[in-house]
C-alpha cells in the first residue's frame, strides 16, 4: 500500500472491513456480546464485579476465535478446490 492510499483518512479498521467483510462480522459480534453482558451486569448487580467481566471476556474471545476458525476453514476449502482443479 502506498502512502497516498493510506492518507485518504480511512481508519485501519474500515480498510480491513472493506478488504474482508468477515472482519466486520467478527467486530459486530464481539461488540454485541460485550454490550449485552454490560447491560446484563447493570441490571443484575448481585455478584462480584469480576465474575461477569470474566464471563464476558471469555464469551467475546470465544466468538472471535470461532469466527476466525470458520473464516480460515472457508479460505482453506476454497484454496483446496482451486488446487485440485489444476492438478
Amino acid at each position: 500500500m502506498s502512502a497516498v492510499e493510506y492518507d485518504k483518512g480511512e481508519s485501519k479498521c474500515m480498510r480491513k472491513a472493506k478488504e474482508n467483510p468477515f472482519v466486520a462480522i467478527i467486530m459486530a459480534g464481539f461488540f454485541t456480546i460485550v454490550g449485552y453482558r454490560l447491560f446484563k451486569l447493570k441490571i443484575c448487580g448481585c455478584m462480584k464485579m469480576s465474575v461477569p467481566l470474566i464471563h464476558m471476556c471469555v464469551m467475546a474471545q470465544g466468538f472471535v476465535v470461532g469466527a476466525m476458525a470458520i473464516g480460515m476453514y472457508k479460505k482453506y476449502k476454497c484454496n483446496m478446490q482451486q488446487f485440485q482443479r489444476f492438478h
